[in-house]
């Protein structure tokens, strides 16, 4: 296994130390949490930088690469429901994407095409990293403040989370139809 690939599986083994450090409630548990996150994204960077770099892009890669990705992203999605900062309405169009998307690389799979991410799956991602960046530095902040924080902090950061959740639904929605359009080959054929 090559360096990108084993980097692909090091964010895969993050997210469970990522939730482990999410849901612990000892000081600083948020804080680990935002760094592991910080570093799992950062594998994300660095396994496709390399691979092309190095000439070492694999099938497994193609991939394992995107799976990677929804399972760090979701995890934390579904976490930050269960902990009230976002609706779950919105974790489900992304769900649903995800889903729908791998589904057609599947199809494309066993007609021995392997489909690699877009750019417009790239933004989406992209989006769904700063966002759960800031809901980290969020909670981050709640806890180093302590005593100072109050409830205008706290409607204040709700409302700038859901207007941040918003734009990345609407970037999912995009980006699964202009994957859609591009492979509808796969779709009608």
């Amino acid at each position: 296994m090559n360096l990108p690939n084993k980097l692909t599986i090091s964010r895969i083994l993050l997210t469970f130390v990522f939730m482990f450090f999410l849901f612990s409630t000892w000081p600083l548990a948020k804080l680990f949490a935002l760094v592991i996150f910080v570093i799992a994204s950062l594998t994300d960077f660095f396994d496709g930088y390399i691979a092309r770099k190095s000439g070492q892009i694999t099938n497994f890669g193609k991939i394992m690469d995107p799976i990677a990705d929804k399972i760090l992203m979701l995890a934390a999605f579904l976490a930050f429901v269960e902990l009230g900062l976002i609706p779950a309405w919105m974790v489900v169009v992304i769900i649903m994407r995800e889903f729908f998307i791998t589904g057609v690389r599947l199809v494309a799979v066993s007609r021995g095409i392997v489909l690699s991410a877009e750019q417009g799956g790239k933004h989406k991602t992209v989006s769904q990293v700063v966002a759960i960046f800031l809901m980290l530095v969020f909670m981050v902040t709640k806890d180093v403040m302590g005593n100072i924080w109050n409830f205008t902090f706290e409607i204040y950061f709700r409302r700038l989370i859901f207007c941040i959740m918003f734009l990345v639904v609407m970037l999912t929605i995009t980006s699964a139809v202009s994957f859609l359009k591009k492979n509808d080959k796969l779709l009608s054929g």
